[in-house]
């Protein structure tokens, strides 16, 4: 059986660095698989977990559990039968469904593959000050589902987001356990935590984006004439708005994170190629994270994600004017 843990978290919360952070100091002697699944088109987190080791399935352009479980279903079963990993980490889009997924992962038919863990949900306290985010359900279901709460970016708080979750959880927190980490430093042992079994879980937020008919497992990918791409998604409130870039394509240090900086979006994420290498970018508000990376994807690339209607046009004219080549 392949130990199993969902790792939830709303936009920018630090899922996937912390899911790194967990691949860097797995166990030596164990294979390690990861099934992510991202609300864009284009799959960055495929590009960032690149170098981390670990086999790896992406489910983009929407939420795993949507059209019966099918997506995930499919995903799970190949890494399951081909990889059969030790332990499988299963990260949601952060505008996923946990109630759905989790249902997935208890039904009979999984019972001889998956010892199902701890589930864990990361945390950015400081989204419990913004009322919007507060408001959502997906929000409000990943908290009520995670059987550890993981209080991250620590190093970020502020008096007033310490008090919001000292009073977030106690009313809610319960018998659960949390921990307050920085940069996604989760401990490996909390992987091994059991599973409590709580009775009713809140029901996950309606439905409300559409899965094209053409929509597969893989993040997409450049034919081999195109030189750049780009990939439009919404719902629930929030559009996405990616761009795929060949593996020949370089920018300009200085002027691509400004672009990345000044963004008018709350989200960014990406990995591309500049002239010193790669670079990793990661912006959530103004919190604007940069960092190297060794092995190369066949390609760059990077998303924004807004929760309003923002001009991709102007963002993409002034994007395709810092290619150097």
């Amino acid at each position: 059986m392949t130990k199993t843990n969902l790792i939830t978290g709303f936009l920018g919360s630090g899922k996937t660095t912390s899911i790194l952070h967990l691949l860097a100091n797995k166990p030596a002697n164990e294979k390690w698989a990861v099934l992510v699944n991202e609300f864009g088109e284009v799959g960055i987190d495929g590009a960032l977990l690149a170098d981390s080791g670990a086999v790896l399935k992406e489910i983009p352009g929407g939420c795993m559990c949507c059209v019966n479980g099918l997506p995930m279903q499919v995903g799970l079963n190949t890494l399951l039968r081909q990889a059969k990993p030790d332990r499988l980490l299963i990260e949601p889009t952060g505008l996923g469904h946990p109630k759905q997924i989790l249902d997935i992962l208890t039904a009979p038919v999984y019972e001889p593959w998956i010892d199902l863990k701890a589930t864990l949900c990361v945390l950015d306290p400081r989204q419990l000050l913004d009322e919007k985010t507060v408001m959502n359900e997906n929000f409000r279901d990943q908290l009520a589902a995670a059987d550890i709460i993981v209080a991250n970016k620590c190093d970020r708080a502020t008096a007033e987001s310490q008090q919001a979750f000292s009073s977030w959880w106690d009313t809610y927190g319960g018998d659960r356990q949390f921990v307050e980490t920085t940069q996604g430093n989760i401990d490996g042992s909390l992987l091994d935590q059991p599973r409590r079994n709580r009775a009713a879980l809140p029901e996950s937020a309606a439905h409300s984006h559409s899965h094209p008919s053409n929509k597969g497992l893989a993040a997409l990918s450049l034919a081999s004439h195109q030189r750049w791409q780009r990939s439009l998604n919404s719902g629930q409130g929030y559009q996405a708005c990616g761009w795929i870039f060949d593996a020949d394509t370089v920018f300009d240090t200085v002027g691509l994170l400004e672009w990345a900086r000044l963004a008018p979006v709350s989200r960014v994420k990406g990995v591309m190629r500049i002239t010193e290498g790669l670079v990793r970018i990661n912006r959530q508000g103004a919190d604007l994270r940069i960092e190297t990376q060794s092995v190369a994807p066949p390609d760059s690339r990077i998303e924004l994600i807004h929760d309003s209607d923002t001009d991709w046009n102007a963002l993409q004219s002034t994007l395709l004017k810092l290619r150097l080549s």
